[in-house]
């Protein structure tokens, strides 16, 4: 199926050639000069408008994009359309890069969506283990073919940024996101985020690429008694042995956008922190990518959102994510402002600007947007097809760790009579798939379509004389032959 959405391609590379002032020939010869080039004939309202980044429900229209030149829009962990289905996110998100294209410069859109362990958020998706079952399976080759599967199906809505993989090195279990985590062990982290970089930034069909983006740079798994959003208290040699080797992989594997986190480090917020992001990230790790902060991460630097914006932006980030609009307390249009506010005062200077538009321009010519602003219609299809659950299962399968098996009690019998199935999570989807399935923290109950609880497999697979009985509770056992 093809959008009607979709504009005559071919003249893509023509119009944006022209914006640059470069011949079709070289005009995708050349990331970094063809982001100078398009940079040069920028306002300072087209440059911040790709320095923001605000949720897709905090716009009145898709008239927005082009009103405000925004570089990228997101759906956050609950910002669905009305029925959640593919080819609704498809028509969404063409509809508002199609707005982008219709800009003075034709600069092309980047939605971005968190895609953690499968096109989550997608009623139909695949889902695969959570990060902290495919580090469990030591298979990173594994682990770069469930991302480039994820890509697949991230393209098939038409979305090209996906905000992964979770790169933190979990130090406390009590830290509410363990599952996100790889490993606490750095170099499986790496070994494994790399992996997953490849995967999902390898191209697809019709030369359309997805970002990959490591988070939480950096040390979002160490905080003080695990919590979220709290403070990592050590030595920068500790910092540096434990945190950051993650994200000197991804750097390797060709990441081009990092997403900073919202903790601390020493009580220094992340999101604020110039050392780290500037002089360790993008000059001694040598990172050419951009930056993009999590969800309103900025508004936790005080004391006031302008500060914020100075601090933040001048410390090096290059994106901001401001999920809100018109109406609400720090949105994107007061961003907007504010920083055009701060470069006229010159407390952000123009030259920090540009490096952030460059950087961000230079991402978007190397993916290939803007000859390929939008994906194969044929990809829509491959969203949750049994290729895709075949390798999920397979994921499975190779994330199970068996930590006992005491005389030798497994495997069962197909042919027990009766067997007993304990626990609620045994017959409930969403307990099953945990955070970041529809929902940013998941939710209980049949949450989308396509999936099979574990009570359901178990029935599927014993012997047809097999009774199977269902105990949430466990009180109902007697006379089980196995439980």
């Amino acid at each position: 199926m093809k959008s009607r959405l979709i504009p005559d391609t071919a003249r893509i590379p023509v119009l944006i050639a022209l914006a640059m002032g470069l011949s079709v020939s070289c005009a995708f010869a050349d990331a970094e000069s063809q982001a100078k080039a398009l940079l040069a004939r920028m306002t300072l309202d087209e440059k911040i408008g790709q320095m923001v980044q605000p949720d897709s429900l905090a716009l009145q229209s898709p008239d927005d994009v082009k009103k405000y030149f925004l570089g990228s829009v997101l759906s956050g962990g609950n910002s669905d359309p009305a029925n959640n289905l593919p080819a609704t996110w498809l028509k969404m998100v063409e509809g508002l890069e199609a707005a982008a294209l219709d800009t003075r410069l034709h600069i092309p859109l980047l939605y971005g969506i968190d895609a953690v362990h499968g096109h989550s958020n997608i009623n139909g998706a695949t889902i695969f283990p959570h990060n902290i079952g495919l580090g469990a399976t030591h298979d990173p080759a594994l682990a770069e073919q469930a991302a480039h599967i994820t890509a697949e199906e991230v393209a098939g809505t038409g979305i090209q940024w996906a905000f992964a993989p979770c790169v933190a090195v979990a130090q406390n279990i009590r830290w509410g996101r363990t599952y996100e985590s790889f490993s606490d062990d750095p170099a499986l982290a790496s070994e494994m985020g790399a992996a997953q970089v490849r995967g999902l930034q390898t191209p697809l069909p019709n030369g359309f690429t997805v970002l990959a983006c490591p988070k939480h740079y950096l040390g979002d798994g160490g905080t003080l008694n695990g919590i979220d959003q709290g403070n990592t208290i050590c030595d920068e040699a500790t910092l540096r042995k434990l945190y950051l080797p993650p994200y000197r992989a991804a750097i390797a594997a060709g990441a081009k956008s990092i997403m900073v986190s919202y903790s601390s480090w020493n009580g220094e917020k992340m999101s604020g922190n110039k050392h780290l992001l500037t002089d360790v990230l993008k000059d001694e790790l040598g990172f050419q990518g951009f930056l993009v902060s999590d969800w309103a991460a900025i508004d936790q630097l005080g004391p006031d959102y302008k500060t914020d914006i100075e601090k933040s932006i001048n410390a090096g980030m290059d994106m901001v994510m401001i999920p809100y609009g018109v109406g609400h307390k720090n949105n994107f249009v007061e961003f907007i402002q504010d920083l055009k506010d701060l470069v006229a005062a010159g407390q952000v200077p123009e030259s920090r600007i540009d490096d952030a538009v460059r950087r961000i321009l230079r991402a978007k010519i190397e993916l290939g947007l803007f000859e390929h602003p939008y994906a194969d219609p044929q990809l829509l299809n491959q969203i949750g097809s049994p290729q895709h659950r075949e390798v999920a299962r397979e994921c499975v399968r190779e994330s199970l760790v068996l930590l006992k098996n005491a005389h030798h009690a497994l495997p069962l019998a197909k042919n027990l009579k009766p067997l007993v199935v304990v626990g609620k999570g045994a017959d409930d989807l969403g307990m099953q798939c945990g955070g970041w399935t529809i929902s940013w923290q998941g939710s209980c109950g049949d949450v989308m379509r396509g999936g099979t609880t574990l009570l359901a497999a178990i029935k599927q697979t014993v012997s047809p004389e097999t009774k199977v009985t269902y105990s949430p509770n466990g009180n109902q056992l007697h006379g089980a032959d196995a439980i």
